[in-house]
């Protein structure tokens, strides 16, 4: 029996491992990775100086975890808060802020903005980086741009492992995690992949049991009625998937082969060839992670969302140590899958008074 602090842990580390394993090759094709890996391509990290190094997508993650929190304690405490989206939008911009080489503020609202390892230049996509600094952020309804990489596809995945029944409506989980991605990326194709990601992952929090394609196929489901009507592009993201699980069931075709046929390139591409990987091994973490990266596509992208799933289904225990005792943002991802599971222990009308969570989300830190 897998516990809830387990799950939420696997969950943040599982994406941290896809992510630094899929960095090394992540502008790579599979022809150049064979040549700089072997016929069997990436087989586990490209270390640098004995430490496996994240990207903003597991950067991205940490800080659209601490904008959500901020927004739940400012809600219990003060009794009023703004939309969770406003509070990620928040974090996200603050993440872009510590991108720079120049220009740093004096006062933070996240306190992993003070987090070394969560501020190296890791981007892998600077148009979202400009999208931050610009002021204005996306909205569905406003999009202000036509992105549809997965460079932001991790903010979802933040939005999965926020989303305890107590907090959100199912109902909501889908729409906040396109609504995250949206402001940032203004092609559906994008975000309607965020909300579909956000949904499994909180679905895998929650039902470890359930055999991974049934919860696959209600994510579908929920995508489809939430947005079916909206966006003609909610087919499209569907039949990806689809293709993905349909793969999954031919065992002529190899793991790599199949990856190249999804691409790999967009976001609803990385949300199927994620879920292509998570599904081909769903007991098997390494294995998952060697299918998730090693193709043409974005490498990166696929090993943090494979990783992510498998994480919260299996729990940090089921992780192999190989690939944990090389992550150097370890303790603090463990900390905030810690925060995200007791949420704010402060009401407004309590006399319950902690400092420490006082101190991280009220104060940045």
């Amino acid at each position: 029996m897998i516990s809830k602090g387990g799950a939420y842990r696997g969950c943040l580390l599982g994406l941290a491992v896809g992510d630094a394993m899929g960095y090394s090759v992540d502008t790579k094709t599979w022809p150049q990775i064979q040549a700089d890996y072997g016929p069997n391509g990436l087989l586990g990290y490209d270390l640098v100086n004995g430490y496996a190094d994240v990207t903003s997508h597991t950067q991205l993650a940490a800080f659209t975890c601490n904008g959500l929190l901020l927004g739940l304690t400012r809600g219990q405490v003060y009794g009023k808060m703004a939309p969770y989206v406003r509070y990620a939008g928040l974090a996200q911009q603050e993440w872009a802020i510590g991108q720079r080489r120049y220009d740093q503020p004096q006062r933070n609202h996240c306190w992993v903005f003070r987090v070394p390892e969560l501020r190296r230049r890791r981007c892998t996509d600077t148009r979202m980086v400009e999208t931050l600094n610009r002021g204005k952020l996306g909205s569905l309804e406003e999009p202000v741009n036509k992105y549809d990489t997965p460079a932001s596809i991790a903010a979802a995945a933040a939005v999965g492992l926020f989303a305890d029944p107590n907090r959100l409506e199912p109902e909501e989980i889908d729409r906040l995690g396109a609504e995250c991605v949206a402001l940032t990326h203004g092609s559906p194709l994008a975000f309607l992949a965020g909300g579909a990601a956000a949904h499994l992952i909180n679905r895998c929090l929650l039902e470890p049991d359930t055999p991974l394609a049934e919860l696959v196929e209600e994510t579908l489901t929920s995508l489809n009625n939430q947005f079916g009507r909206e966006y003609a592009q909610t087919g499209d993201v569907i039949a990806l998937v689809r293709q993905a699980m349909a793969m999954t069931r031919d065992y002529t075709i190899l793991p790599v082969d199949a990856m190249e046929r999804l691409k790999c390139d967009t976001g609803a591409e990385v949300l199927a060839g994620a879920i292509y990987a998570a599904l081909i091994c769903e007991r098997d973490f390494d294995n998952a992670m060697i299918a998730a990266v090693n193709h043409s596509g974005r490498s990166a992208a696929v090993g943090c969302l494979t990783g992510a799933i498998l994480g919260a289904r299996m729990g940090e225990e089921a992780l192999p140590e190989f690939y944990l005792e090389c992550l150097e943002i370890a303790p603090v991802l463990r900390e905030m899958a810690d925060d995200l599971v007791q949420g704010c222990p402060m009401t407004r009308d309590s006399r319950m008074f902690d400092a420490d969570w006082d101190q991280k989300y009220l104060h940045g830190g």
